[in-house]
């Protein structure tokens, strides 16, 4: 029975390119070796002494090179290609982490922040690019989910690493690691994959041919941009304010909030490829799915309103790894699906965009209605963005089945 179980598991990842193969295996080390970010606030308060407001503004110089990145990025790989931004973006990136790691002062900060986001974050829209011209259309959603799980087993693995690196050698050693990460697994894929300037699995029959004057009149896609900023709002609280609340309203401990994320990471690992691979053969339509995951998003935090039981934390939990499951892996593939060929970089850029966006107002507005208003207030301001996203999918269906007739 368990040997079935397993071969079935192991079935949901046949049929991907070799190329798709060596994606996720360079996404894992380059993620594994991301130990700055996790501390990377604790370092500036603590080993060079920066006020809560002072990290607070270095924090969004980051989130907005980040945004400036992943417009450059798509921008960038619809006029040169895919390929060369990825390259050059994740080598000089590394050169990069070499050098910031000798900056102490508050405005350098500022501006090697902005300039080492702007460059790193090239590679996302990049890659998602890339994504689209080495799998084929059937199994595109299948080849997000793997570099996703790629990524997610990176960053498991990169934070206790990096509190190893820490503790023995400072936080120079991160520097150091990250940045020869980002350099080790791009020379891997310079190596071993070669350029390829389009698809070999497109033609007429399959999507991204729209034709569409520009991203910018592209109504359809703008709509689904704000799905997807909503419900990355909502899903970036998992790392802002809700340890704060597991600990504030429950007592609990940093290794329990831990154990609660690991629970996270656990079920995307054994479920999201069978989930994905499933929904793939049943060709079930991808907003349809996206609405069940907005859905689940808004559930995990109208459950909390509900603050006289501790394993409503569980609860939540789970409604958040479910919705995480439903949304991401099919919003990057309805997001590809939807450029027309030549146009793939702009797509992928602002659909990146919309998550870098979310990421910088996310972790502020919800500390805001925190303090002005308490927990629960925050909790229903993001049930209700997940309502919002739902009401958003519907309205989706309807434009997509007029598009079609």
């Amino acid at each position: 029975m368990l040997q079935k179980a397993f071969q079935l598991y192991i079935n949901n990842f046949r049929g991907f390119s070799r190329e798709v193969w060596i994606l996720a295996i360079i996404t894992f080390i380059n993620r594994a070796g991301t130990m700055v970010l996790p501390f990377l606030s604790k370092y500036l308060k603590e080993d060079l002494g920066y006020s809560y407001s002072q990290v607070g503004w270095i924090m969004v110089c980051f989130g907005f090179g980040s945004m400036l990145g992943s417009f450059l990025g798509g921008k960038l790989s619809d006029k040169i290609g895919f390929y060369r931004i990825m390259v050059f973006s994740l080598f000089t990136s590394g050169l990069l982490f070499f050098v910031i790691q000798y900056v102490n002062t508050f405005w350098g900060l500022c501006f090697g922040m902005f300039a080492i986001m702007s460059v790193a974050d090239m590679f996302r829209p990049a890659m998602f690019v890339s994504l689209g011209t080495y799998a084929k259309p059937e199994n595109r959603a299948r080849a997000f989910t793997l570099v996703r799980l790629a990524v997610n087993l990176g960053f498991a693995a990169g934070p206790a690493l990096g509190g190893l690196i820490i503790m023995n050698i400072g936080y120079r050693g991160l520097f150091w690691i990250d940045g020869a990460s980002c350099i080790i697994s791009i020379l891997i894929f310079a190596i071993l994959v070669k350029e390829k300037k389009k698809s070999a699995f497109l033609d007429k029959e399959h999507p991204g041919e729209l034709l569409v004057a520009s991203v910018f009149k592209d109504k359809i896609f703008w709509l689904f941009l704000f799905v997807c900023f909503a419900t990355a709002m909502v899903f970036f609280q998992i790392f802002s304010t809700l340890p704060l609340y597991h600990n504030e309203k429950y007592g609990l401990t940093e290794f329990q909030t831990g154990l609660l994320m690991t629970l996270n990471g656990l079920l995307i690992f054994f479920l999201e490829m069978p989930i994905v691979s499933y929904f793939e053969r049943k060709k079930v339509e991808k907003m349809k799915l996206i609405l069940w995951g907005s859905m689940a998003m808004a559930v995990s935090f109208y459950v909390l309103l509900i603050d006289v039981w501790t394993s409503v934390l569980v609860v939540s939990i789970l409604f958040i790894t479910f919705g995480e499951m439903f949304i991401f892996p099919f919003s990057n593939s309805f997001a590809l699906s939807r450029a027309p060929k030549g146009h793939e970089g702009r797509y992928m850029a602002l659909f990146t965009m919309s998550f870098s966006v979310a990421h910088i107002g996310s972790s502020k507005i919800g500390m805001e209605i925190i303090g002005n208003f308490g927990y629960q207030m925050n909790w229903i301001f993001m049930g209700s963005l997940g309502i919002l996203a739902v009401f958003g999918c519907l309205r989706l269906q309807q434009l997509l089945r007029l598009e079609k007739k």
